[in-house]
C-alpha cells in the first residue's frame, strides 16, 4: 500500500467530529471520551489523510462490549491489540486514507503519549514543521515500506516526548 503524506486539510477536525458523531450513539451508555490524535490533529501539519482517534473509557470494564459494538457496525476492520498495549485497533478506508480508531482505558500509556505528542506539536510550530519535513523525507525514501516509514519517525517521537516532559 502506498504511503501518502499530504498538506494539512482544514477539514480534518470536521472529519474527526463526523466519525465521533457516528460512534457516540453506539457507545454513549459506556461514556467514552474521544480524542483526536496523530498528525491530522495538529493544525498546519502535513499528514497521511487518516484520522486517528481514541475512545477512552473510565476503566477497562466496558472494553469488551465496546469492541463488540464497533465490530457490529461493519464499517471498521478489527485488528485486536496488535502491539499488546491494551489498545484495541480498528481501521476504515485503505492505506493512508480513512480512519484508525483505538479503544482503551483513560489511563492507557499509549493514549497519554499521543496526547502529549499532539499537544507539544500544537504549541511548538517549529517542531511540527520539522516533523512534517521528516515525514515527507521518509515517504520519499520508504518505497511504500510502512515499517521503514514508521520506524524512521520513532527517534523524533521519543525526543519530542522527552522535550515535553522536561517542559512540565
Amino acid at each position: 500500500m502506498a504511503i501518502h503524506v499530504v498538506d494539512y486539510d482544514p477539514e480534518w477536525p470536521s472529519r474527526f467530529r463526523e466519525i465521533v458523531g457516528e460512534l457516540e450513539p453506539l457507545l454513549a451508555d459506556l461514556h467514552p471520551v474521544f480524542h483526536h490524535v496523530g498528525s491530522t490533529s495538529v493544525p498546519g501539519l502535513a499528514a497521511k489523510p487518516k484520522i486517528d482517534l481514541h475512545a477512552a473509557f473510565a476503566n477497562a470494564d466496558p472494553l469488551a462490549d465496546a469492541i463488540e459494538r464497533v465490530q457490529s457496525l461493519g464499517a471498521f476492520i478489527f485488528h485486536g491489540d496488535k502491539y499488546k498495549q491494551q489498545t484495541w485497533t480498528f481501521t476504515s478506508g485503505k492505506g493512508s486514507h480513512g480512519a484508525r480508531l483505538y479503544l482503551c482505558s483513560a489511563d492507557n500509556a499509549v493514549l497519554r503519549d499521543r496526547i502529549t505528542f499532539r499537544d507539544y506539536l500544537r504549541s511548538h510550530p517549529e517542531r511540527a514543521k520539522a516533523y512534517a519535513a521528516l515525514k515527507l523525507k521518509l515517504m520519499g525514501e520508504a518505497n511504500d515500506d510502512w515499517d521503514y516509514y514508521t520506524g524512521g519517525k520513532s527517534d523524533f517521537v521519543l525526543e519530542t516526548l522527552r522535550l515535553a516532559s522536561e517542559g512540565r
